[in-house]
């Protein structure tokens, strides 16, 4: 049975939203076009940036998901890596908390995706 392999998050500019997942996950594209970019986050899984069309996105537009990322580890992990992204300058949506599945944050990017970091299940 097919299994997803393409994680695309919509973006009003790829070259600034590049920069910033390329800073945020220390990871550089596999794949650059310009409205295309995609990050290989292992084997055959792909997360991408992409405009969806020829002219760039509205900032405006609903964001209705978030990008998760997992964390191995103690809670303490999860409040280093907040301290960290929060040095850097990336919005706080949310600061720490503890929540039914463990301690976690949101943070947004340039458009205003969400980003939630929490514990692995």
């Amino acid at each position: 049975m097919p299994t997803p392999n393409l994680f695309l998050t919509y973006v009003s500019d790829t070259e600034i939203s590049t920069a910033f997942y390329s800073d945020l996950f220390d990871m550089q594209p596999s794949f650059i076009s310009p409205r295309y970019v995609a990050f290989e986050i292992s084997k055959d899984v792909l997360f991408a940036v992409w405009t969806g069309h020829n002219t760039h996105m509205e900032k405006q537009t609903p964001r209705t998901s978030e990008i998760g990322l997992m964390l191995d580890g103690p809670a303490s992990r999860i409040d280093e890596t907040y301290r960290l992204w929060k040095s850097k300058g990336i919005q706080i949506v949310q600061p720490p908390y503890d929540d039914v599945f463990g301690r976690t944050f949101v943070v947004a990017d340039p458009d205003g995706n969400l980003i939630r970091v929490s514990p692995v299940d």
